[in-house]
């Protein structure tokens, strides 16, 4: 049964989940592990003259101190099949989300430069190119901001898995998802790589299995944070690139639109399940992306790139045109959280849900011996929500499965006030209750 009393949400199980996890040694021929700050608006330009979508915003300056955040953090998906279309459902049934953490190793086509002093602002070098047609390209250009952002973004290695990640301090902090090192145990370190060269062993700071994030301290003071955008403010159509390691080839950039927004996701991996109100792109994302940044055209971080969409359950799943990011606003405050405490929070309504419920809605579960489904004294106990009630809508957004109340409630803050509809026995009763919090 779902549990919104304070669980990580893993007494869920649904089929064709696949976490984008750590992939396996051999990238070209091992299974998948099966389980899937608020910055300045983007300002869009007046009149754009070009047909290329990214002239549409400006990226006209390189990052100064002042754009870089100090110590703040950015963080399968599955629609369920229904009789009337919304845009908040989950997946259809036929696809599987896979969490994007690739195999370490395979073969490497090319290699990117690992001296930082051989770039110039705008230009990308890769080893064996020929350095006469090496140019200059407009930092509003899908090159220029690749230029200006590849520095900030790693590469994650755990035992045979990897993942991606990107610095979000001067002083050595780096998110990553929480899947990709969740096989960190004993002996096993965590080795960082950085556009550079250079490759560092990391300090697990603190972890989030409800939301999929996971922040490293590295021991270095010379980084480049990366700079954080709103994903409030993002809306369908927009240019973005994501930036990782997909089957351990590092600093792998791609490029597309944002597809959908408020999409509910579960991810995770090893028995943690987490709930997201995921960005959704068309931008090429594959095992080994897990981690790594959904950028704007501004260069500006937008969300962490953590699940795709798969056609199957079958080995070496790959991009289909599906992949969904953790928004940034959410994950910078999870970040913020575990660096100052090394844990955090997500909100909690006080209910059990029944998870034999076929909807539509979420309903409350019906009291056990020596287990009610209200908590006592929790959230939903001090207004009138009662066991066996149906929610059917939170903050006037629908609700159809137990997922996506899980989903829409961890996208609120502990403390916030959130209106809640529910359905008990053919009477519709509206309630308003503040949220409650959890550790995890």
């Amino acid at each position: 049964m779902y549990d919104t009393r304070g669980s990580s949400g893993t007494g869920w199980s649904r089929p064709a989940l696949v976490d984008d996890g750590p992939v396996a040694a051999d990238p070209w021929s091992a299974p998948v592990i099966g389980y899937a700050a608020p910055g300045p608006a983007v300002q869009a330009a007046a009149a754009p003259t070009s047909d290329d979508p990214w002239a549409r915003v400006g990226a006209t300056r390189e990052p100064t101190a002042a754009d870089r955040p100090s110590r703040r953090g950015a963080y399968a998906l599955r629609e369920a099949r229904r009789s009337r279309p919304r845009p908040g459902a989950l997946v259809g049934a036929a696809a599987g989300i896979a969490a994007v953490a690739a195999a370490v190793g395979g073969a490497t086509g090319v290699v990117v430069a690992d001296r930082m002093d051989d770039l110039s602002p705008g230009t990308v070098t890769v080893v064996g190119a020929d350095p006469a047609v090496l140019a200059e390209r407009p930092p509003d250009s899908v090159a220029g901001i690749a230029a200006a952002v590849l520095s900030s973004v790693v590469s994650v290695t755990v035992g045979q898995g990897s993942g991606s990640g990107f610095v979000i301090s001067d002083d050595g902090y780096v998110l990553t998802n929480n899947h990709v090192i969740t096989g960190a145990e004993g002996s096993d370190a965590i080795e960082v790589g950085f556009f550079d060269g250079a490759t560092v062993t990391a300090e697990v700071v603190g972890r989030s299995p409800s939301y999929d994030l996971a922040v490293l301290k590295v021991e270095r003071d010379d980084l480049v944070p990366a700079r954080l955008g709103d994903s409030s403010g993002v809306v369908v159509g927009d240019p973005v690139i994501a930036i990782g390691s997909p089957l351990g080839l590092e600093s792998t950039v791609t490029s597309g639109i944002v597809s959908a927004l408020d999409r509910p996701v579960s991810a995770g991996g090893q028995g943690e399940t987490s709930f997201i109100n995921a960005l959704q792109t068309d931008a090429a994302i594959n095992p080994g992306n897990s981690g790594g940044p959904l950028v704007d055209a501004a260069g500006r971080v937008i969300g962490v790139n953590s699940a795709i969409a798969t056609l199957s359950m079958g080995t070496n799943p790959g991009n289909i045109g599906l992949g969904f990011a953790i928004p940034i606003d959410q994950a910078a405050r999870t970040a913020e959280q575990i660096i100052a405490t090394g844990e955090a929070v997500y909100p909690i309504m006080g209910v059990r849900l029944d998870e034999t419920f076929v909807g539509p809605g979420a309903r409350i579960d019906r009291d056990e011996d020596d287990s009610p489904a209200v908590t006592p004294e929790g959230p939903a106990a001090g207004v009138d929500i009662e066991p066996g009630d149906v929610i059917v809508e939170v903050e006037g957004r629908p609700i159809d499965t137990p997922e996506e109340l899980i989903v829409v409630l961890r996208a609120q803050q502990p403390g916030d006030e959130v209106t809640i509809v529910v359905d008990r026995d053919g009477e519709v009763i509206e309630v308003t209750l503040t949220l409650g919090s959890a550790v995890g």
